[in-house]
């Protein structure tokens, strides 16, 4: 796996015995399952040979201040195994992150902690939003740091000074490394095995797990692109809804009265930040949906109309040439998109 050419070489510790690498795990109240899941199942079948599980070559551990079990988001609890000790007997302490309003989020005890982990030159890793707990520490001043798309406009509202990275599935600058979650924690797994491990170890992990090859940090984000940046909270949330109907786009009205206002204070509202109204950031927003999928897909212009909630290809392709000024094929070829297929 290659690594970004902007990045500088992670520390790495010299090691007089196995395991060459060695992983605390710390994680925030209604965390995600399964990006917590995707990392340390890599480490797990890179581990030992085989399937055994045996922590042999890497070893791993969830690390807590009380001993309690810790909630994911899903609801299924994570029993923790050691306090939190020295922070220096790991390589990297990584945060798993969850729900934005996931409740106090990490205790006095556990910032402390990633301070000390920090001043000692321990590598910190932000999974989700772990990014998040490890920016209001103050921890990534300075840094690059991957958001996933989902929670972009959240954490500009919270750090308007920084700017995420939210057009890869992770980022390594120095010692901070931060992923978008999700399959990323997996790539972002393999990346510190092929490191300590060897590319073979994390090449049969990804393999074991049915995930074709090992993805480097700067691949694109899958899912949507960040067509508008509102700082306005409203218009925010009634971009987010917009988001998550693609396929079918919910009229203004309704997007108003979910968010308890009038349809022409949310159209003041969007005229003031964005200085367009609501429909036409929806028909920008499914635009950009388009052109992604173009670009990086070989769906037919008639699928690509119907995933991004256009009547037909013939509308799509109308207001893509009066954005454009081509036509959806067309544009593809020219950028040397995916090979276009005739229309069914």
């Amino acid at each position: 796996m290659s690594e970004p050419a902007d990045c500088q070489p992670l520390p790495t510790r010299q090691q007089p015995a196995s395991p060459r690498l060695r992983i605390g795990f710390m994680l925030a109240p209604r965390f995600t399952l399964s990006a917590f899941a995707n990392f340390i199942d890599v480490l797990r079948l890179a581990a030992d040979d085989g399937d055994g599980s045996r922590p042999i070559r890497c070893r791993w551990t969830v690390l807590s201040s009380d001993m309690a079990p810790v909630q994911s988001s899903c609801g299924i609890r994570i029993e923790t195994e050691e306090r939190l000790g020295d922070p220096t007997r790991f390589d990297y302490i990584i945060v798993v992150g969850g729900l934005i309003d996931g409740g106090a989020g990490l205790s006095p005890e556990q910032n402390a902690f990633l301070q000390r982990a920090a001043a000692a030159k321990v590598v910190l890793t932000g999974i989700c939003t772990g990014v998040f707990a490890l920016a209001r520490l103050g921890l990534m001043d300075g840094y690059r740091c991957c958001v996933s798309w989902f929670h972009h406009q959240d954490f500009l509202a919270e750090f308007e000074k920084m700017r995420p990275v939210s057009d890869q599935i992770f980022v390594v600058d120095r010692d901070r490394l931060s992923c978008s979650g999700g399959v990323s924690a997996a790539h972002l797994a393999a990346f510190l095995v092929d490191r300590h491990l060897g590319r073979a170890a994390a090449r049969k992990a990804l393999s074991i797990l049915m995930i074709d090859e090992p993805m480097a940090g700067d691949r694109p984000q899958p899912g949507l692109p960040l067509e508008l940046t509102a700082r306005d909270p409203l218009v925010r949330r009634a971009l987010l809804a917009m988001q998550q109907n693609l396929h079918a786009p919910l009229p203004i009205d309704r997007i108003a009265r979910d968010l308890g206002v009038g349809r022409r204070k949310l159209e003041r509202h969007f005229n003031a930040d964005l200085g367009i109204p609501p429909a036409d950031a929806s028909v920008r927003i499914r635009l950009a949906q388009a052109r992604m999928l173009l670009a990086r897909t070989d769906r037919t212009v008639t699928r690509i109309a119907e995933e991004t909630g256009f009547c037909d290809a013939s509308h799509l392709i109308r207001v893509f040439r009066e954005t454009e000024g081509t036509t959806p094929d067309i544009w593809r070829q020219e950028r040397g998109g995916a090979e276009t297929f005739a229309e069914p």
